[in-house]
């Protein structure tokens, strides 16, 4: 599965997968210095039970790591994933 960076204008960005024009799956952030504000998961009901938040998830840490930015979790999924998941604890803002 692969996930396009999108710019959505001023400092908010997104990682989003789409399939025939139709946006099926996508994480934003809104980028504050050097942390990105996790502010939105959402995976279309075709693909939810198989991981893709995710994936999507950890393309987006992958990106603050390459970046070297944090991350701050606003959103409720983002919320979820770094209680329950130590690999995001280098990122962490």
């Amino acid at each position: 599965m692969n996930f396009e960076f999108v710019e959505l204008g001023g400092d908010t960005f997104a990682f989003r997968y789409e399939q025939d024009g139709k946006m099926l799956a996508e994480i934003t952030w809104t980028l504050l210095g050097d942390v990105m504000v996790m502010d939105h998961t959402f995976v279309s009901q075709d693909l939810r039970g198989q991981g893709v938040a995710k994936k999507l998830l950890d393309r987006a840490a992958q990106y603050a790591r390459e970046k070297g930015y944090k991350m701050e979790a606003v959103c409720s999924y983002v919320v979820t994933a770094f209680e329950r998941y130590k690999e995001y604890d280098d990122i962490k803002a």
